[in-house]
Formats: C-alpha cells, structure tokens, sequence
C-alpha cells in the first residue's frame, strides 16, 4: 500500500487575464512534496502566469491557489517567503551589492529566528550548489547573465523554504550548470520539498521531473509523467514540429528535432 504524498499547492480552475487576454484558462492541478513538476510549453502559453499565482504574486481572475491546505491570500508576505523561495527570470539588483550579499538577501524572511551560524551555513551551501563561491566578493551588477542567474539560484537556495519556485532556471546557462541547476532541484525533492520549475528545453523536463505539464495557450493541455507527457505525437501538437523521442543508455528520454 503506497502513502499519498502530501500536497504543496492545490489549483483549481484558475484563470487569470491580462487586459483584453486570457492568459490562464480553467486551470487545475495538483503539486505534491518530494517531487519535481515541469511547467512546459510554447512561448505565451501562461507557464510564468502559473507559477505567479501558486507564488501567491498575482492573483487569479477566477477560482483558487491552496498553499499547504489554506487559501493563498489568507497568507502574509513574511509568511509566504518562509513557504516558498521564487526565482524569476529576470535578476536584476538596483544597487552595487556583492554576490555574498545577495546570497544572504535570502535569509531576510528568517531575521530574529536563526542565528548568524545558521545563516552562515546555508548561505555558504547555496553558494556551492550553484557554483558562485570563487563570485563571492564581485559586484552582482558586474556578472554575467549565466552568473547572475546561478547567483540568484543561490539566493533562493539559502531562503531554505519547503516549496521553490523557478521560472526558466537554465536559460542563460551552459549545458555543465544546466545539468548542475537540476541536480540540485533533484536533491531537493528527494529531501521532500516541492519544486515547481519552467523549462523550455523538453530533454530537462523529460530527465528530471517526476510530473510534466504542458500548457498551450494558457490552457493545461497535458499532465503525467514524462513518458506519458513527452511523446512525438503530444509535441507536434502542441509546437507544431516534428521530432524524435528517444531514449539515452540512463534510460532517460531525449527530445531531438527531425532535421532535413
């Protein structure tokens, strides 16, 4: 007899509209503890809009975003940034902060309830786990796109909350810290925290989530498993190219374009 795993989020029938578009369409689902679930599709499909609302930063036009059983809103901010960690897209920062001080930016929801040992600590962690500790002492406004995405990571990281949040994590990495950013999404689901992650390339979603969602024009189209989910027929129809789902010696799937 297997035990249900407990749930982070609880969507129901949430829409949300942006002027004149519906962005989110009478969508549902369901994140549990302890796994990875991918957030895939198209550009514009609404896959940022969703992880705002369940981040409890935008509210839904219609229907409800239950954090661990109890309706968002009814959540303070302090209160949110000790459930949950996000990390956007963009990483910017207004002023000439060192990387070590915005890696520890992410302890502020904890100020008065941990000590400088502690905060030390998870700080330090964070900042080998995305890989920016030889970054420490650099001006966070003098980096790179790739190192300030990693930098960013590792704010989120040392925010050390049970649910995190990451919207397009890999995209301005190389291919060693796009494997590096999942590794660490992997060992943080297997210590029972639930991460939700947007990804544009589906050989990511396919090798390390446990559940993948595709939306497409901000509606869920298709949620499963991967090798439910990611199959070549499911692609076509959704991006509307052909291509090959293969399967590397790990026993991992491989998504691969068919190319003339």
């Amino acid at each position: 007899m297997t035990t249900e795993q407990p749930l982070a989020f609880r969507v129901r029938h949430v829409s949300c509209e942006r002027g004149d578009n519906l962005v989110l369409d009478d969508v549902s689902l369901d994140v549990k503890l302890g796994q990875i679930l991918a957030l895939v599709g198209p550009n514009g499909a609404g896959k940022s809009t969703l992880l705002s609302t369940m981040s409890g930063d935008l509210r839904p036009t219609a229907g409800a975003v239950e954090l661990n059983g109890s309706a968002i809103e009814n959540y303070s901010a302090k209160q949110l940034a000790r459930e949950r960690a996000v990390l956007l897209q963009a990483n910017t920062v207004s002023f000439a902060f060192s990387v070590q001080d915005v890696v520890h930016m992410g302890r502020t929801p904890w100020m008065k309830t941990s000590d400088e040992e502690t905060d030390a600590r998870l700080c330090e962690q964070a900042m080998r786990d995305a890989d920016v500790e030889h970054l420490a002492h650099r001006s966070f406004q003098a980096l790179s796109g790739g190192e300030k995405a990693r930098s960013s990571l590792a704010r989120v990281l040392a925010q050390d909350t049970p649910i995190v949040l990451l919207d397009e994590p890999t995209a301005s990495l190389d291919l060693r810290h796009q494997e590096d950013v999942m590794v660490v999404a992997r060992r943080l689901a297997d210590a029972g925290r639930a991460v939700v992650v947007v990804l544009h390339d589906l050989s990511l979603a396919a090798a390390w989530a446990d559940e993948v969602v595709i939306l497409a024009e901000g509606r869920l189209v298709h949620h499963g498993p991967p090798q439910d989910v990611i199959t070549a027929q499911t692609v076509r129809s959704v991006y509307g190219i052909d291509v090959h789902v293969l399967t590397d010696p790990s026993g991992r799937l491989v998504v691969v374009p068919e190319r003339a």
